[in-house]
């Protein structure tokens, strides 16, 4: 008989919430984080989208984050900390102390052998690489606007215009004091699992899953996996990202590749997945959703919580475009075919999908047509993007999050702007209470990458 898993604890940082009450809380009330770009970003670029979903002023401080750690660890690496503090907090494992110097911690309720680390990142923590490069090449031009505006003195016109130019210059000049001698450590992509490992002193499997948007869904099919085989007992997972880096080249790549949200009139309306009047998603700063994942009998050995059971991973991979979705879907459909059967259900049977729903055109348009397709009219649906939006590699671990609440609380939140939906689907119009017992969570990627995960009411 296979072993079961279910989820004993959340912890969630998004746009809007710095902690999983609040962002709950949030979603049911149908609050969305929009706001403009950073206005200095502007002196980079022109932009055709100008909005964004920033994360809140977050302290890490008083999120258990060291002052010699803020200076070792990539933003990502430490969203994905706290987000891990909140979901052991949460599954009620009590941590001590290990050593006080590095800020580390054991868990005595785990076997740290048998305790693994799966964790879901796009770009890890690139944006570290981008500040500490201009550092690396912009000095020498920071010198030399310097020297030049010295130079250049109060006489003429001329003389006048080039040290405007010079000032101008220099107000684009974006860079740490100095180059961050553990720059190497903070870009690794493995950072963000790796450091989660050190911090609860875990000897188990520790992998970080680079898959784009599918990142967070991947990794937490991966630890169910993992239980499942019996490679281990209980598994920390999730997906983070950390995009807001300080010269918003990320955010230019995804604007001139013709992806994200056009504001128009109005800002807090240009979000608006499987609407019609759809442009684009909406560009979130970051994020991070992390799990505490169990063998059912470890769990109840110890009294854990249970929020929801964990039933089934499937993945594929579309084999047909590095940024564009396989228009006839058959890998999807391949996919969700495998993913129900795994969990011995028929479509019929699913209550809820929390959809990938990014906004863009084709994206939409097609897992539309698949839920309509496959599972008909009767699940509903929603997407979480729409309040907060897309944290890339974090997605997917935060819209299964949010599914395993709606299945807990038996609730869930709204789809943002959907006034003239793309088809007629059992769309989450307003919040109500609904017997959610079998749930779908489902992510697509930029280079193919498609992965979902059935989750179902603990019974």
């Amino acid at each position: 008989m296979r072993r079961r898993a279910v989820i004993t604890g959340i912890g969630v940082i998004a746009p809007g919430a710095a902690a999983t009450e609040d962002f709950w809380r949030a979603c049911l009330a149908g609050q969305a984080t929009v706001a403009s770009i950073p206005a200095h970003w502007r002196q980079y670029a022109d932009y055709s989208s100008t909005i964004w979903a920033p994360l809140p002023k977050l302290d890490f401080s008083a999120l258990g984050i060291g002052r010699v750690e803020q200076m070792q660890l990539d933003v990502s690496a430490m969203l994905a900390l706290c987000a891990t503090r909140q979901a052991i907090d949460n599954a009620q494992l009590a941590y001590i102390l290990k050593n006080e110097k590095k800020n580390t911690f054991v868990i005595p309720g785990l076997n740290s052998r048998r305790a693994a680390v799966y964790c879901g990142s796009g770009i890890g923590g690139l944006t570290s690489l981008i500040f500490n490069q201009a550092n690396h090449s912009i000095t020498p031009l920071a010198d030399a606007l310097q020297r030049i505006k010295a130079l250049a003195g109060e006489g003429d016109s001329a003389q006048k215009e080039l040290r405007e130019l010079c000032e101008a210059a220099q107000e684009t000049v974006r860079m740490p004091a100095r180059f961050n001698p553990f720059i190497v450590s903070m870009t690794m992509p493995n950072a963000v699992s790796a450091n989660i490992g050190i911090k609860y002193s875990l000897n188990g499997p520790n992998t970080t899953f680079c898959c784009a948007c599918a990142a967070g869904t991947v990794a937490i099919g991966q630890a169910l996996r993992a239980i499942q085989s019996e490679e281990v007992d209980c598994a920390l997972c999730g997906g983070v990202e950390y995009l807001g880096d300080e010269f918003g080249g990320i955010f230019r790549g995804f604007d001139i590749a013709k992806t994200l949200a056009l504001p128009g009139c109005d800002p807090q309306e240009a979000n608006r997945p499987f609407d019609k009047k759809r442009t684009g998603f909406l560009f979130a700063e970051g994020g991070a959703a992390m799990l505490v994942l169990e063998e059912l009998e470890h769990a109840l050995q110890r009294e854990a919580p249970i929020i929801a059971e964990l039933t089934a991973f499937a993945e594929t991979f579309d084999g047909h475009n590095i940024m564009m979705i396989d228009p006839q879907a058959a890998e999807i459909r391949r996919m969700l075919h495998n993913l129900v059967q795994q969990a011995d259900l028929d479509f019929s049977d699913i209550d809820y999908i929390n959809a990938h729903g990014t906004g863009t055109a084709l994206n939409d348009e097609i897992e539309a047509q698949l839920i309509d397709d496959l599972f008909g009219k009767k699940p509903l649906v929603n997407a979480t993007k729409s309040l907060i939006g897309h944290t890339i590699g974090a997605g997917g671990a935060i819209e299964t999050a949010v599914t395993a609440l709606s299945i807990a609380c038996k609730t869930t939140h709204a789809c943002h702007n959907l006034n003239d939906p793309v088809r007629d689907l059992n769309f989450v119009r307003e919040v109500g209470e609904f017997p959610i017992r079998k749930a779908i969570t489902q992510s697509f990627a930029f280079g193919g990458h498609n992965a979902a995960l059935v989750l179902e009411e603990y019974s």
